[in-house]
């Protein structure tokens, strides 16, 4: 029988389908099939990175974008023009690392309320956990040392809440300095506060507000070996390092002293710490790394 139309009984102009029946031959499941009307946070989490990156990649630009690499920041006292504020500031030197590593820095200062801290790592490709101030001793239940820093529970609080989300999401981070001390005292472990009294000198920081160098050893099978090879020369300014390790964390590279120099969370996709400064060498090949593993997120 044929309608008034001119098509027959049952069919509809867009050539014989009614809107949402499957094409035939077509036996992927509905939700592998193009618009996925499921909500986002139902989603696989790869795919929900996908659909991130078409959307925000813009008419004209060819390939997937760079991925946005989120870089803890310090909340200070700050001076600009004829204003003295309390600020989100960053060497500049983590900012221009990422860059030249093909990522996109994402400044993140520390917040009041941990709510967005999940939104954070679902809309982030890597974090870089900075350096900066001593963390609280009381966080890894340590007396006070008279040389450690100031505490700063805000900066501490935030970092914490991240560092423990990046690791449940797996998402690739890079640990840097106080980011290492960090990491460790988020997996339980402790920090010796003040390494002249452990090592007997100076070498890790060797003056007031200068960057020292020194070589460091890593184990050839890991990662950072992998990435930097089994001797470097590294820049270095601290004054604390990793006493105990926390769980799931190895060591994997250690200064003439023994000082742990880096350590490798395992099962992690990427998650390596290390305690010397990159961003202040020449040697982009970690932060590269990164953006190459937070890339194929």
């Amino acid at each position: 029988m044929v309608d008034t139309t001119g098509h027959a009984a049952g069919d509809e102009p867009s050539g014989g389908r009614r809107a949402g029946d499957q094409r035939p031959g077509d036996q992927r499941p509905a939700d592998q099939r193009p618009g996925d009307q499921r909500p986002a946070d139902q989603r696989p989490a790869d795919q929900r990175s996908a659909e991130r990156r078409s959307a925000e990649q813009r008419p004209g630009e060819r390939g997937p974008r760079p991925p946005l690499i989120g870089i803890t920041t310090y909340l200070e006292p700050a001076r600009w023009g004829v204003w003295v504020r309390e600020a989100a500031v960053l060497p500049a030197g983590y900012v221009r690392s990422v860059e030249r590593a093909g990522g996109v820095p994402v400044l993140l200062p520390p917040t009041g309320s941990l709510r967005g801290v999940a939104a954070l790592v679902d809309g982030l490709d890597g974090i870089v956990f900075a350096g900066g101030a001593d963390v609280d001793p009381e966080l890894y239940g340590a007396d006070r040392h008279a040389e450690t820093g100031a505490p700063q529970p805000g900066r501490d609080r935030f970092e914490l809440a991240l560092v423990r989300a990046a690791i449940d999401a797996d998402l690739p981070f890079l640990a840097i300095c106080r980011g290492m001390q960090l990491l460790n005292v988020a997996r339980g472990g402790g920090l010796v506060q003040h390494l002249p009294d452990a090592v007997g000198h100076r070498g890790h920081a060797p003056d007031i507000g200068v960057i020292g160098r020194h070589r460091v050893r890593i184990s050839p099978t890991s990662t950072v070996g992998k990435i930097l090879g089994d001797v470097a020369d590294v820049p270095t300014y601290h004054h604390q390092a990793a006493d105990r390790l926390g769980k799931g964390l190895a060591a994997v590279a250690w200064a003439d002293d023994q000082v742990v120099e880096a350590v490798e969370l395992q099962g992690h996709r990427f998650g390596l710490a290390v305690q010397w400064h990159p961003e202040e060498g020449d040697d982009r090949r970690l932060f590269e790394a990164l953006v190459a593993e937070a890339t194929g997120r």
